[in-house]
């Protein structure tokens, strides 16, 4: 039924998306808006649709009607929804005038070496590959630091995989990368005037992080172009899309397959395919990210940062400085 309707499932998806509950990584979903408001909704957008059909396209595309089920501890901010709704007006807006929107975050760093990953692949009855007993990390070989940018209306994404250290400025240069590499090539005939990008609220691209910031402004200023970011609520990391929508299938293709060298990494990243068209790039990154540095107080008032009306601490625009001359 989905091949028969493409626009219809991608309307249904589109009502779905803001609301969807559930961990984002499993094939499983579920969504507390009804069958009936669904039909009615996608009827009123020129979709003809009973609420059987919306059934039968719900359940073919993953979803399921499922009782609460007590999980959560601690308290969640009281703006989270808001701001996922936020986030979600933001990046539609830009895709509709042909602005990149882009979804960052570093993945789960990697030991070098013959070690047990986990999933299992085809072999010879009784013949399994052999690993080592024990994952103590290999100082000599290091780790992987697969820092992922991915281009949310493209379904295109950039892995830079790092040998140092997970910081701010490791991130930039990340998605630096992702712009010489892909960006401008994808972006530039149709002038970009502005750069959209989510991240989480913690860790190298952390909302409270300065030299984030600091590197952003660098970005900024080399480019000529704003930079409009927005972070998740602390706590919900699974829901930004780079979760989902490109690290679970990395996960998947390397399954049962020991990551014994950064070039095996690097390859088995660049093979990452779905059905859904998503392409991967991927290439290694040998510098060295000092960790520990800092922005002065005069560096961070230097920097040409416009919070927003709605969670400025989230939500921000860096305009190169050059504008402020």
């Amino acid at each position: 039924m989905q091949e028969k309707a493409p626009e219809l499932l991608r309307a249904l998806e589109g009502l779905l998306e803001p609301a969807t509950r559930g961990d984002p990584q499993s094939p499983l979903k579920w969504t507390g808006k009804s069958t009936r408001e669904l039909a009615k909704e996608l009827t009123r957008q020129g979709h003809a649709v009973s609420r059987t059909t919306v059934a039968k396209l719900l359940k073919e595309a993953g979803y399921s009607l499922q009782a609460n089920r007590k999980s959560l501890e601690g308290a969640q901010h009281p703006d989270r929804n808001a701001q996922f709704e936020h986030i979600n007006r933001r990046v539609k807006a830009q895709q509709r005038a042909g602005q990149p929107a882009l979804s960052v975050d570093t993945k789960k760093k990697e030991n070098i070496g013959n070690y047990k990953n986990p999933g299992r692949a085809w072999r010879r009855q009784g013949q399994p590959l052999k690993v080592k007993t024990h994952d103590f990390p290999d100082k000599r070989k290091g780790k992987a630091v697969p820092y992922g940018v991915y281009d949310i209306g493209k379904n295109e994404a950039w892995v830079n995989v790092g040998i140092s250290h997970d910081t701010a400025q490791f991130a930039v240069a990340s998605i630096r990368k992702w712009w010489q590499r892909l960006g401008r090539r994808r972006y530039r005939p149709q002038g970009v005037q502005r750069l959209l990008i989510t991240a989480d609220s913690g860790g190298s691209n952390g909302s409270r992080n300065r030299l984030w910031k600091a590197e952003l402004q660098k970005l900024a200023d080399e480019l000529e172009m704003s930079i409009e970011v927005y972070h998740f609520p602390p706590g919900t990391s699974k829901w930004n899309k780079i979760e989902h929508r490109l690290f679970c299938h990395i996960t998947r293709t390397w399954r049962a397959q020991p990551l014994e060298s950064y070039e095996i990494v690097v390859q088995l990243i660049g093979t990452t395919r779905t059905d859904t068209g998503l392409a991967v790039h991927a290439t290694l990154d040998e510098r060295d990210y000092p960790k520990g540095l800092q922005v002065s107080d005069e560096e961070y008032q230097g920097l040409n940062i416009k919070p927003g009306k709605f969670h400025g601490d989230w939500n921000y625009v860096i305009t190169p400085r050059y504008q402020n001359r």
